[in-house]
């Protein structure tokens, strides 16, 4: 099952319109899909306490702690936002802060698809900073959007726009089903782990062993 996750405010809009014409593209390739929109979330903010990294689990028990669950049982994701200052919107960061993501390792060996919509500027800048997380937290990065549109118009009004959605859908529906690896973002993914995350962690000790928990939860997945 590939989870699909609209970071929008806006349930209609432009990145919402998006992620379902994805998600019909993948149904008919007969890969199983179910969309979350952020706009039906109960969200509360990380409060930097570390009993996550402590126990492996928040302080809250919200619908953030049931998506990341989602996360985890899930095949994939394809993660959605608009841009908003150059950056992912302020729904998705609150989902990344909290939903166990780079240091759990919670995308670990499986496969993502970031999309990202703009009107104006920053569309770049904001999908760099979603495929990093992707890639931080152990995913292959199979495809990836950046898609400049009017805020009141729909997207698949546009053959160009409509075509290149279709084509990078299918890119990554080929990925999933002949359950490709990529070798250059396992071998960055490997040095970013390896020598970045767990140096860290394990000078922590037992104040963290809620991440070394999670990561061996993850490779018996």
């Amino acid at each position: 099952m590939i989870l699909l996750i609209n970071a929008s405010p806006r349930k209609h809009g432009t990145t919402a319109t998006i992620l379902h014409y994805i998600s019909h593209q993948l149904n008919t390739q007969n890969i199983t899909t179910k969309l979350v929109h952020v706009a039906d979330l109960n969200l509360q903010y990380c409060v930097g306490c570390f009993q996550c990294y402590q126990t492996g689990n928040c302080i809250y028990n919200d619908d953030i702690e049931a998506l990341s669950y989602q996360i985890l049982k899930s095949d994939g994701v394809v993660i959605g936002s608009p841009t908003y200052a150059s950056n992912i919107s302020g729904q998705l960061k609150t989902i990344i802060d909290r939903g166990h993501f780079i240091m759990e390792q919670l995308l670990y060996n499986k496969y993502s698809m970031s999309v990202i919509t703009y009107e104006n500027y920053g569309g770049k800048t904001a999908s760099i900073i979603l495929k990093r997380l992707l890639c931080y937290s152990g995913s292959y990065v199979a495809a990836s959007l950046v898609i400049k549109n009017t805020c009141s118009r729909n997207p698949l009004d546009d053959p160009h726009i409509k075509n290149c959605i279709l084509k990078k859908t299918q890119k990554f529906s080929q990925h999933i089903v002949k359950k490709r690896r990529f070798p250059f973002q396992s071998l960055k993914h490997f040095l970013i782990f390896n020598f970045g995350i767990v140096p860290f962690v394990r000078k922590k000790g037992s104040s963290y062993s809620g991440i070394v928990n999670a990561w061996n939860k993850k490779r018996e997945v």
